[in-house]
C-alpha cells in the first residue's frame, strides 16, 4: 500500500470516480423522477445508483483519457494516474466494473429505454465532449447536452412519456445551466488549457466578450427556469414562485458582468452562485409534493 502514498485505495477510487460531482449528477435523477411521478416512493433509488455508476465509469475514463494533459496542468497533475498512484491497468479495471454495475442496476430497475439514455450521456461525454475539447473551446455548448440526460433518466424511470413538452423543459433547463457553468471555468483554467495545447475561449476572445456571452446564457437560464416552474409537474405553487424569485436573483447578481467594472473578476465566485440557483430550483423541485401536500397550493 505503500504506493498510494497518503492516500488511501478508497479515497483514491472516490477522486477517479469524481465522487462530488457524481453524487450532483445522481440528485438531479431523482429531481427527474420527483418530476415525473410527483410523489414520493423508493423507485427512485435503484435508478439513481445506476446512474451514479455509470457517471463513475465515465469519470474513471476521462481521467484515463486526459492523464497526459492532466500531468501538464497545475490544478490536475496531482490526479491519481500522473502522480503514479495508480496504474492504469487498475484504473481500466475500475471504469469497467463502474460501468458495467451501472447497466446492470440501470436496466433491470428502469428498463432498455433509460439504460439507453445513460449509455448515450457516457459515450457523449467519453467519445465526443472529451475529444472536441482539444479542437474548439466551444465544446462545451454540445457538452453541456450531457447534463440533461440524467433527469430524463429519472423521469422515464417513473413511467412518464420520454416524448412530451414537459420532459423537453427539463431537459432545456438542466442543459442551458450548464453553459455558464463552463464558461466561468474557461475563465479561470484557461491559461493552463493553453499551456496543456488545449484551445481556451480566454485565447480567443476578450474578457469582456465571454463575460457578455456568459450574462447572455445567465438570462437563458433564469427564462428556462421559469418555464419549468410553470409546468404541472411542479407540484406546489410555492415551488414555483420560489424558483421564478431566485430566477430574477440570478440575473440581478450577474447583470454585473455587463459593466466596465476596473475591480478583479474573479469567476470562482459567480461559479459558486449559479452552482446554489440549480439547487435551490433541485431542491423545490423535490420538495413540490411535500409542500403542495402540507399548503394545499
Amino acid at each position: 500500500m505503500s504506493r498510494y502514498k497518503s492516500d488511501t485505495l478508497f479515497h483514491i477510487i472516490l477522486e477517479l470516480s469524481k465522487f462530488r460531482i457524481t453524487v450532483a449528477v445522481a440528485l438531479t435523477t431523482i429531481a427527474g423522477y420527483i418530476l415525473a411521478s410527483g410523489s414520493y416512493n423508493l423507485g427512485f433509488l435503484l435508478p439513481t445508483a445506476g446512474i451514479f455508476f455509470l457517471a463513475c465509469g465515465a469519470s474513471v475514463t476521462n481521467h484515463l483519457q486526459e492523464r497526459r494533459t492532466d500531468a501538464i496542468m497545475p490544478r490536475t497533475r496531482q490526479r491519481p494516474l500522473p502522480a503514479g498512484k495508480v496504474s492504469y491497468t487498475f484504473a481500466v479495471f475500475l471504469a469497467v466494473a463502474e460501468v458495467v454495475t451501472g447497466s446492470v442496476i440501470l436496466y433491470f430497475s428502469a428498463g432498455l429505454t433509460a439504460l439507453a439514455l445513460g449509455l448515450f450521456a457516457m459515450l457523449w461525454y467519453n467519445a465526443v465532449y472529451t475529444n472536441m475539447k482539444k479542437i474548439t473551446p466551444h465544446a462545451v455548448i454540445p457538452g453541456s447536452l450531457i447534463g440533461s440526460i440524467p433527469p430524463l433518466v429519472g423521469w422515464v424511470s417513473a413511467g412518464a412519456s420520454l416524448i412530451s413538452i414537459q420532459a423537453l423543459i427539463v431537459a432545456l433547463f438542466f442543459f442551458v445551466w450548464q453553459v455558464p457553468h463552463f464558461y466561468l471555468l474557461a475563465i479561470k483554467y484557461g491559461n493552463e488549457y493553453e499551456k496543456a495545447g488545449m484551445p481556451s475561449l480566454t485565447s480567443v476572445y476578450s474578457l469582456k466578450n465571454i463575460k457578455l456571452n456568459i450574462f447572455f446564457w445567465i438570462i437563458i437560464t433564469a427564462l428556462a427556469a421559469v418555464v419549468l416552474s410553470l409546468i404541472p409537474a411542479v407540484a406546489s405553487r410555492i415551488s414555483s414562485v420560489i424558483i421564478m424569485l431566485s430566477s430574477v436573483w440570478l440575473i440581478f447578481v450577474f447583470r454585473r458582468l455587463t459593466r466596465n467594472s476596473q475591480q478583479e473578476f474573479i469567476p470562482g465566485k459567480y461559479f459558486m452562485k449559479i452552482n446554489y440557483f440549480v439547487l435551490a430550483v433541485v431542491v423545490m423541485i423535490a420538495a413540490g409534493p411535500l409542500l403542495h401536500a402540507v399548503f394545499h397550493c
